[in-house]
This record gives C-alpha cells, sequence and structure tokens, in this order.
C-alpha cells in the first residue's frame, strides 16, 4: 500500500492592505501588459504596425483643438454619472438605473424648452432645467429606495426596469413633440432663440460642463469622506445591523442617499440636453449610465480616482473609433483592443486584493506493508 502526499504549489491569500503606489504600479504593469497582448494581436490579425495603431489612438482624442473638447466633454459626463453612482455603492445598495435617471434629466430639461419657451424670459427658462432635471433624477432614484427600504425589493432589477420605462416614456414624446411632423424626431429645440440653452464659457462650448462637474467631484469627495451623511453611508454599506444599532436610521439614509444619486443624474441629463446636444432621443445618454458602473468600482469608490478612470475609458473608446476610419477596419477590431485592454485592468484588481505564494513543491512516499 502506498500513500503520496504534496502540498499545492501556488497559495492564494486575501492580503489585509496595499499601499496606494503599490496597488497602482500593478494597474500599471496589467496596462503595460495589456498593450503588448494587443500590439502582437493587431499584427497577427491585421499587419499593421502596433506603434502607429498607439499613435491613432491618441490622436483621436488629442489630435485637435475640436477633438481635444470632445474628449473633456465625453469625460466630465461619464464622470458625473460615475460621481452619481458612487454614493449607492458605497452603501451597498447596486443602483444599475442611471441611464434612466439621467435619461429623465433629459426629458425634464426639454420639456422645459419645449413647453416654457413662450411662457418665461431664458434665465427663468433655465432655472426651471436646473430644478425639475434633479427632480426628475431623484423621482426615478428615489422610487427604487422607497420600495426597498418598505418591502426589502431587488434593487438591482428594481433599477434596471425604471432604464426601460424611461426610455419609452422619451420615445412617446419624442413623437408628441416631433420637429418636423411624421419625422419622428425632434431635433434642434429652440434653434432660432437659443431659450434654454446653457451659456458658454470662455468661448468653447464644453467648458461650463468641465468646471460645473470638477466642482462636484470636490464636493462628492468632500461629502463622502468628510461629512455626517458619508459617515453614515459607509456605517450602512459595512453593516445594516451595526448600523441600527449605533442609531443610524438606515431606511432614511437609503432613501436619502438615492434621492442625492438620482439628482445627480439629473444634472448630467440637464447638462446633455441644456449646453451639447439641444436635444432629446432615446440615445442621449450613450450608455454612460452603465460604463459609469464600471468607473466607480475601478476606482474603489473614490471621486478623485474617478477622473483618471474616466479619462482612460474615453481615451480607448475615442481612438478605437479613429482606428476603424483610419485604418480601414471595422468597429470590431477596435472593440477587441479595448476589450483587452479592460480586462487586463479589472484582472489586476485580482492581484491587488490577493497575494499568490509559490511553495517548493515536496513529495513524501511511504510505503506499508499490510
Amino acid at each position: 500500500m502506498h500513500s503520496k502526499n504534496q502540498e499545492p504549489l501556488f497559495h492564494i491569500s486575501k492580503r489585509d492592505s496595499l499601499v496606494w503606489y503599490k496597488a497602482m504600479l500593478i494597474r500599471l504593469v496589467a496596462l503595460l501588459v495589456a498593450l503588448v497582448v494587443c500590439a502582437i494581436i493587431s499584427v497577427l490579425m491585421t499587419g499593421e504596425n502596433p506603434l502607429s495603431i498607439y499613435q491613432t489612438i491618441l490622436y483621436g482624442s488629442f489630435g485637435t483643438t475640436r477633438k481635444l473638447w470632445v474628449t473633456f466633454q465625453n469625460v466630465a459626463m461619464l464622470l458625473c454619472l460615475s460621481l452619481a453612482v458612487t454614493p449607492a455603492f458605497r452603501m451597498r445598495f447596486w443602483n444599475i438605473g442611471a441611464e434612466g435617471q439621467a435619461l429623465m434629466g433629459c426629458f425634464a430639461s426639454a420639456a422645459c424648452m419645449i413647453l416654457l419657451k413662450n411662457v418665461f424670459p431664458n434665465w427663468a427658462i433655465i432655472l426651471c432645467m436646473v430644478l425639475t432635471s434633479m427632480l426628475a433624477g431623484a423621482i426615478w432614484g428615489g422610487l427604487p429606495a422607497f420600495f426597498k427600504s418598505r418591502w426589502n425589493t431587488n434593487e438591482t432589477l428594481f433599477t434596471l426596469m425604471m432604464n426601460y420605462v424611461a426610455t419609452q416614456l422619451v420615445a412617446y414624446f419624442c413623437v408628441v413633440w416631433e420637429s418636423p411632423k411624421g419625422s419622428g424626431q425632434i431635433g434642434i429645440i429652440n434653434p432660432n432663440t437659443e431659450l434654454g440653452w446653457l451659456p458658454v464659457i470662455g468661448g468653447q462650448k464644453y467648458m461650463l460642463n468641465v468646471v460645473l462637474v470638477i466642482v462636484l467631484t470636490v464636493l462628492m469627495f468632500i461629502y463622502l469622506n468628510f461629512s455626517k451623511h458619508g459617515y453614515e453611508i459607509s456605517v450602512v454599506g459595512e453593516s445594516e445591523k451595526t448600523a441600527h444599532y449605533v442609531g443610524i436610521k438606515v431606511e432614511r439614509v437609503i432613501i436619502r442617499t438615492m434621492l442625492l444619486s438620482g439628482a445627480m443624474c439629473g444634472i448630467a441629463g440637464l447638462l446633455l440636453v441644456g449646453s451639447t446636444n439641444h436635444t432629446l432621443t432615446t440615445t442621449l445618454v450613450g450608455g454612460r449610465g452603465f460604463t459609469a458602473v464600471m468607473v466607480s468600482w475601478l476606482a474603489k469608490f473614490n471621486p478623485l480616482w474617478m477622473i483618471l478612470t474616466s479619462f482612460l475609458l474615453v481615451v480607448l473608446e475615442r481612438g478605437a473609433g479613429e482606428i476603424s476610419t483610419n485604418f480601414g477596419l471595422n468597429q470590431s477590431f477596435s472593440d477587441i483592443l479595448t476589450g483587452i485592454i479592460l480586462f487586463f485592468i479589472i484582472g489586476s484588481e485580482f492581484f491587488i486584493a490577493y497575494q499568490i505564494r509559490i511553495r517548493k513543491s515536496s513529495t513524501k512516499e511511504a510505503q506499508t506493508h499490510v
């Protein structure tokens, strides 16, 4: 009779903590490895020079002044929605409804521009747009929170469902307010009078959006880390039982936080309609509400780190489009490169949370005669 014992070659254990610069180094190494893998795939599949492809990615985001400002605008919108979902995520309330909440902000702003153009002066219309867009987003975020706190419904499914309701509501009013008739589209709202159009700062169309989102980023960082409400959010996220024990009213915190989250999504909708596009469509948010979930998670719910995460994703997205145009490749190839880079970046989080130890394999053999 023979017995054989062998220790595992690899041992995986959870890290207690990792200093921030080591975590950033791991992410940087993952990004560099991803670029190398993308270069190899580019050569094998297309025969193109990978350096030219990477140069094209950078040109797609920073090649001209207009491209640069469009990049800043896209980063600002993605960052705004990422900030919006972060308080809920810190509370372990999985708000997947940022897309619909922002779309309702778009809807409220467009409604004010269309319905009040012959009623109020421009400043009053803009004030109504600000208030109603925040209110619409807050309602769309507050409803799932109310049902969650009252009847413990599944917030993931509820907020996801609200996205579809918002989309169909906007689709209906796009037909009601269509211009010209029969087009099924609203078109540019108030193109001659520019009523409801947010002001242009410094001669740059997107400057207002960028400045406002920077301010919101700082305020959100302060709110989450240095305010009583931010502390309550963290405690509820750690343990609802602990929160109840220390006297925190969990139901109130859930509703209050989701009202804030929805209101910030409404602000993003306001900027998309009043400052950027001046129209309303069902695709105006463009999937940013879902991408914001990844941005918030990758940044570990830190508003300041979200700036870098949003910037990286926007550069990859815009660069992917430029690749398709310049090299005559279809969008699928650029999406492959983007997916590889994101895979390595997300995968690096494993090595930040866990450590792998390699053991020397040892085999002991014993023979027993029976």
